[in-house]
């Protein structure tokens, strides 16, 4: 049976990332550092369940937001958490609920009720009010998106 690993091509800094992304969740482990000549060349890590590959490929490819990684979060308290982690220390915010952390790579980190507040439970008028409060946010505020959904 096949397998589906997505695969980061870092400048330098895949140990780097893969040692930070693991910090940030609580189900994470290394599986595996490659190295040749006393440099890392590949890893291999799982993020809660996920299994993602770094390469140590050079300059010459860059992240950008045509891939990123999701994090569905059950509250507020978690969306703020991720959010705050990952834009730490070089990382930069964007809108409704993207960002890129210190290495470029993008991340959306929403709430798991997004989709049914987006689609506003069949209404329209409801799912018009969510869109607009979300594209005036950066990370996304779960009770401000509520209180479009409920008209208030």
């Amino acid at each position: 049976m096949p397998t589906i690993t997505p695969f980061l091509w870092f400048d330098s800094q895949a140990e780097e990332a893969m040692t930070f992304y693991s910090s940030l969740f609580k189900r994470s482990r290394v599986i595996s550092v490659n190295r040749a000549q006393g440099r890392t060349i590949s890893v291999e890590f799982e993020l809660e369940g996920q299994k993602l590959i770094g390469l140590n490929g050079g300059p010459q490819f860059r992240f950008n937001e045509a891939f990123s990684l999701l994090v569905s979060c059950e509250s507020q308290q978690e969306i703020d958490e991720y959010w705050g982690k990952l834009v730490a220390n070089g990382g930069s915010p964007s809108r409704c609920g993207w960002l890129k952390d210190k290495f470029g790579l993008s991340w959306q980190i929403i709430p798991n009720s997004l989709g049914r507040l987006l689609s506003g439970d069949g209404d329209p008028a409801r799912a018009g009010r969510v869109m607009q409060a979300m594209l005036q946010m950066n990370k996304l505020d779960l009770r401000e998106l509520q209180r479009a959904f409920d008209g208030a």
